[in-house]
């Protein structure tokens, strides 16, 4: 993918999250993966329901499972680091550093956009509890989020995900 390309991608997801709306509350169930009838759009819950799918892949502490869910082309503006990753190496890369914190996710706020039954925006605020690898210590981590999903094959994949954390405390 060129440079152009991903520039061209992150205008266009940057400009559609601007207009998301629509809100939902936490506590959804898993029913993401669940794929509405060809041609029809997924509901706002199901997308919601992503991140649980993502967050507990996370919890296995594989770092290519987490890959998994990014599609092929995916770009990945992670929270704790400054490389932008572009492709699988860099994203299983990205992940085998963050799953040594042992990341656990929780959703603050969450805005759902369902563009098409195809493509789908989910940004907000979530929270990680990060647990030091050497020390045992405990610390949370506040950022402001967006994945872009579109369903490739049937299955919904993130084809951009930006993270960053909180300018405030």
């Amino acid at each position: 993918m060129t440079r152009r390309s991903i520039t061209k991608r992150a205008a266009v997801v940057t400009a559609t999250a601007l207009v998301a709306v629509g809100t939902v509350t936490a506590g959804v169930s898993m029913a993401g993966q669940e794929h509405a009838a060809k041609g029809k759009k997924a509901t706002k819950a199901q997308i919601a329901s992503l991140f649980d799918t993502w967050n507990a892949a996370l919890q296995t502490r594989d770092s290519d499972k987490v890959a998994d869910l990014y599609a092929k082309n995916a770009v990945l503006l992670p929270t704790v680091s400054n490389q932008v990753r572009t492709d699988r190496a860099q994203i299983v890369d990205y992940f085998d550093h963050f799953l040594a914190n042992k990341p656990v996710g929780t959703k603050v706020k969450t805005i759902v956009n369902v563009l098409d039954s195809n493509s789908a925006i989910d940004t907000g605020v979530y929270r990680f509890t990060l647990t030091d690898h050497d020390t045992g210590e405990k610390r949370m981590v506040e950022a402001r989020y967006t994945y872009t999903y579109e369903k490739i094959g049937g299955k919904w994949l993130i084809v951009n995900h930006h993270s960053s954390a909180m300018p405030e405390k």
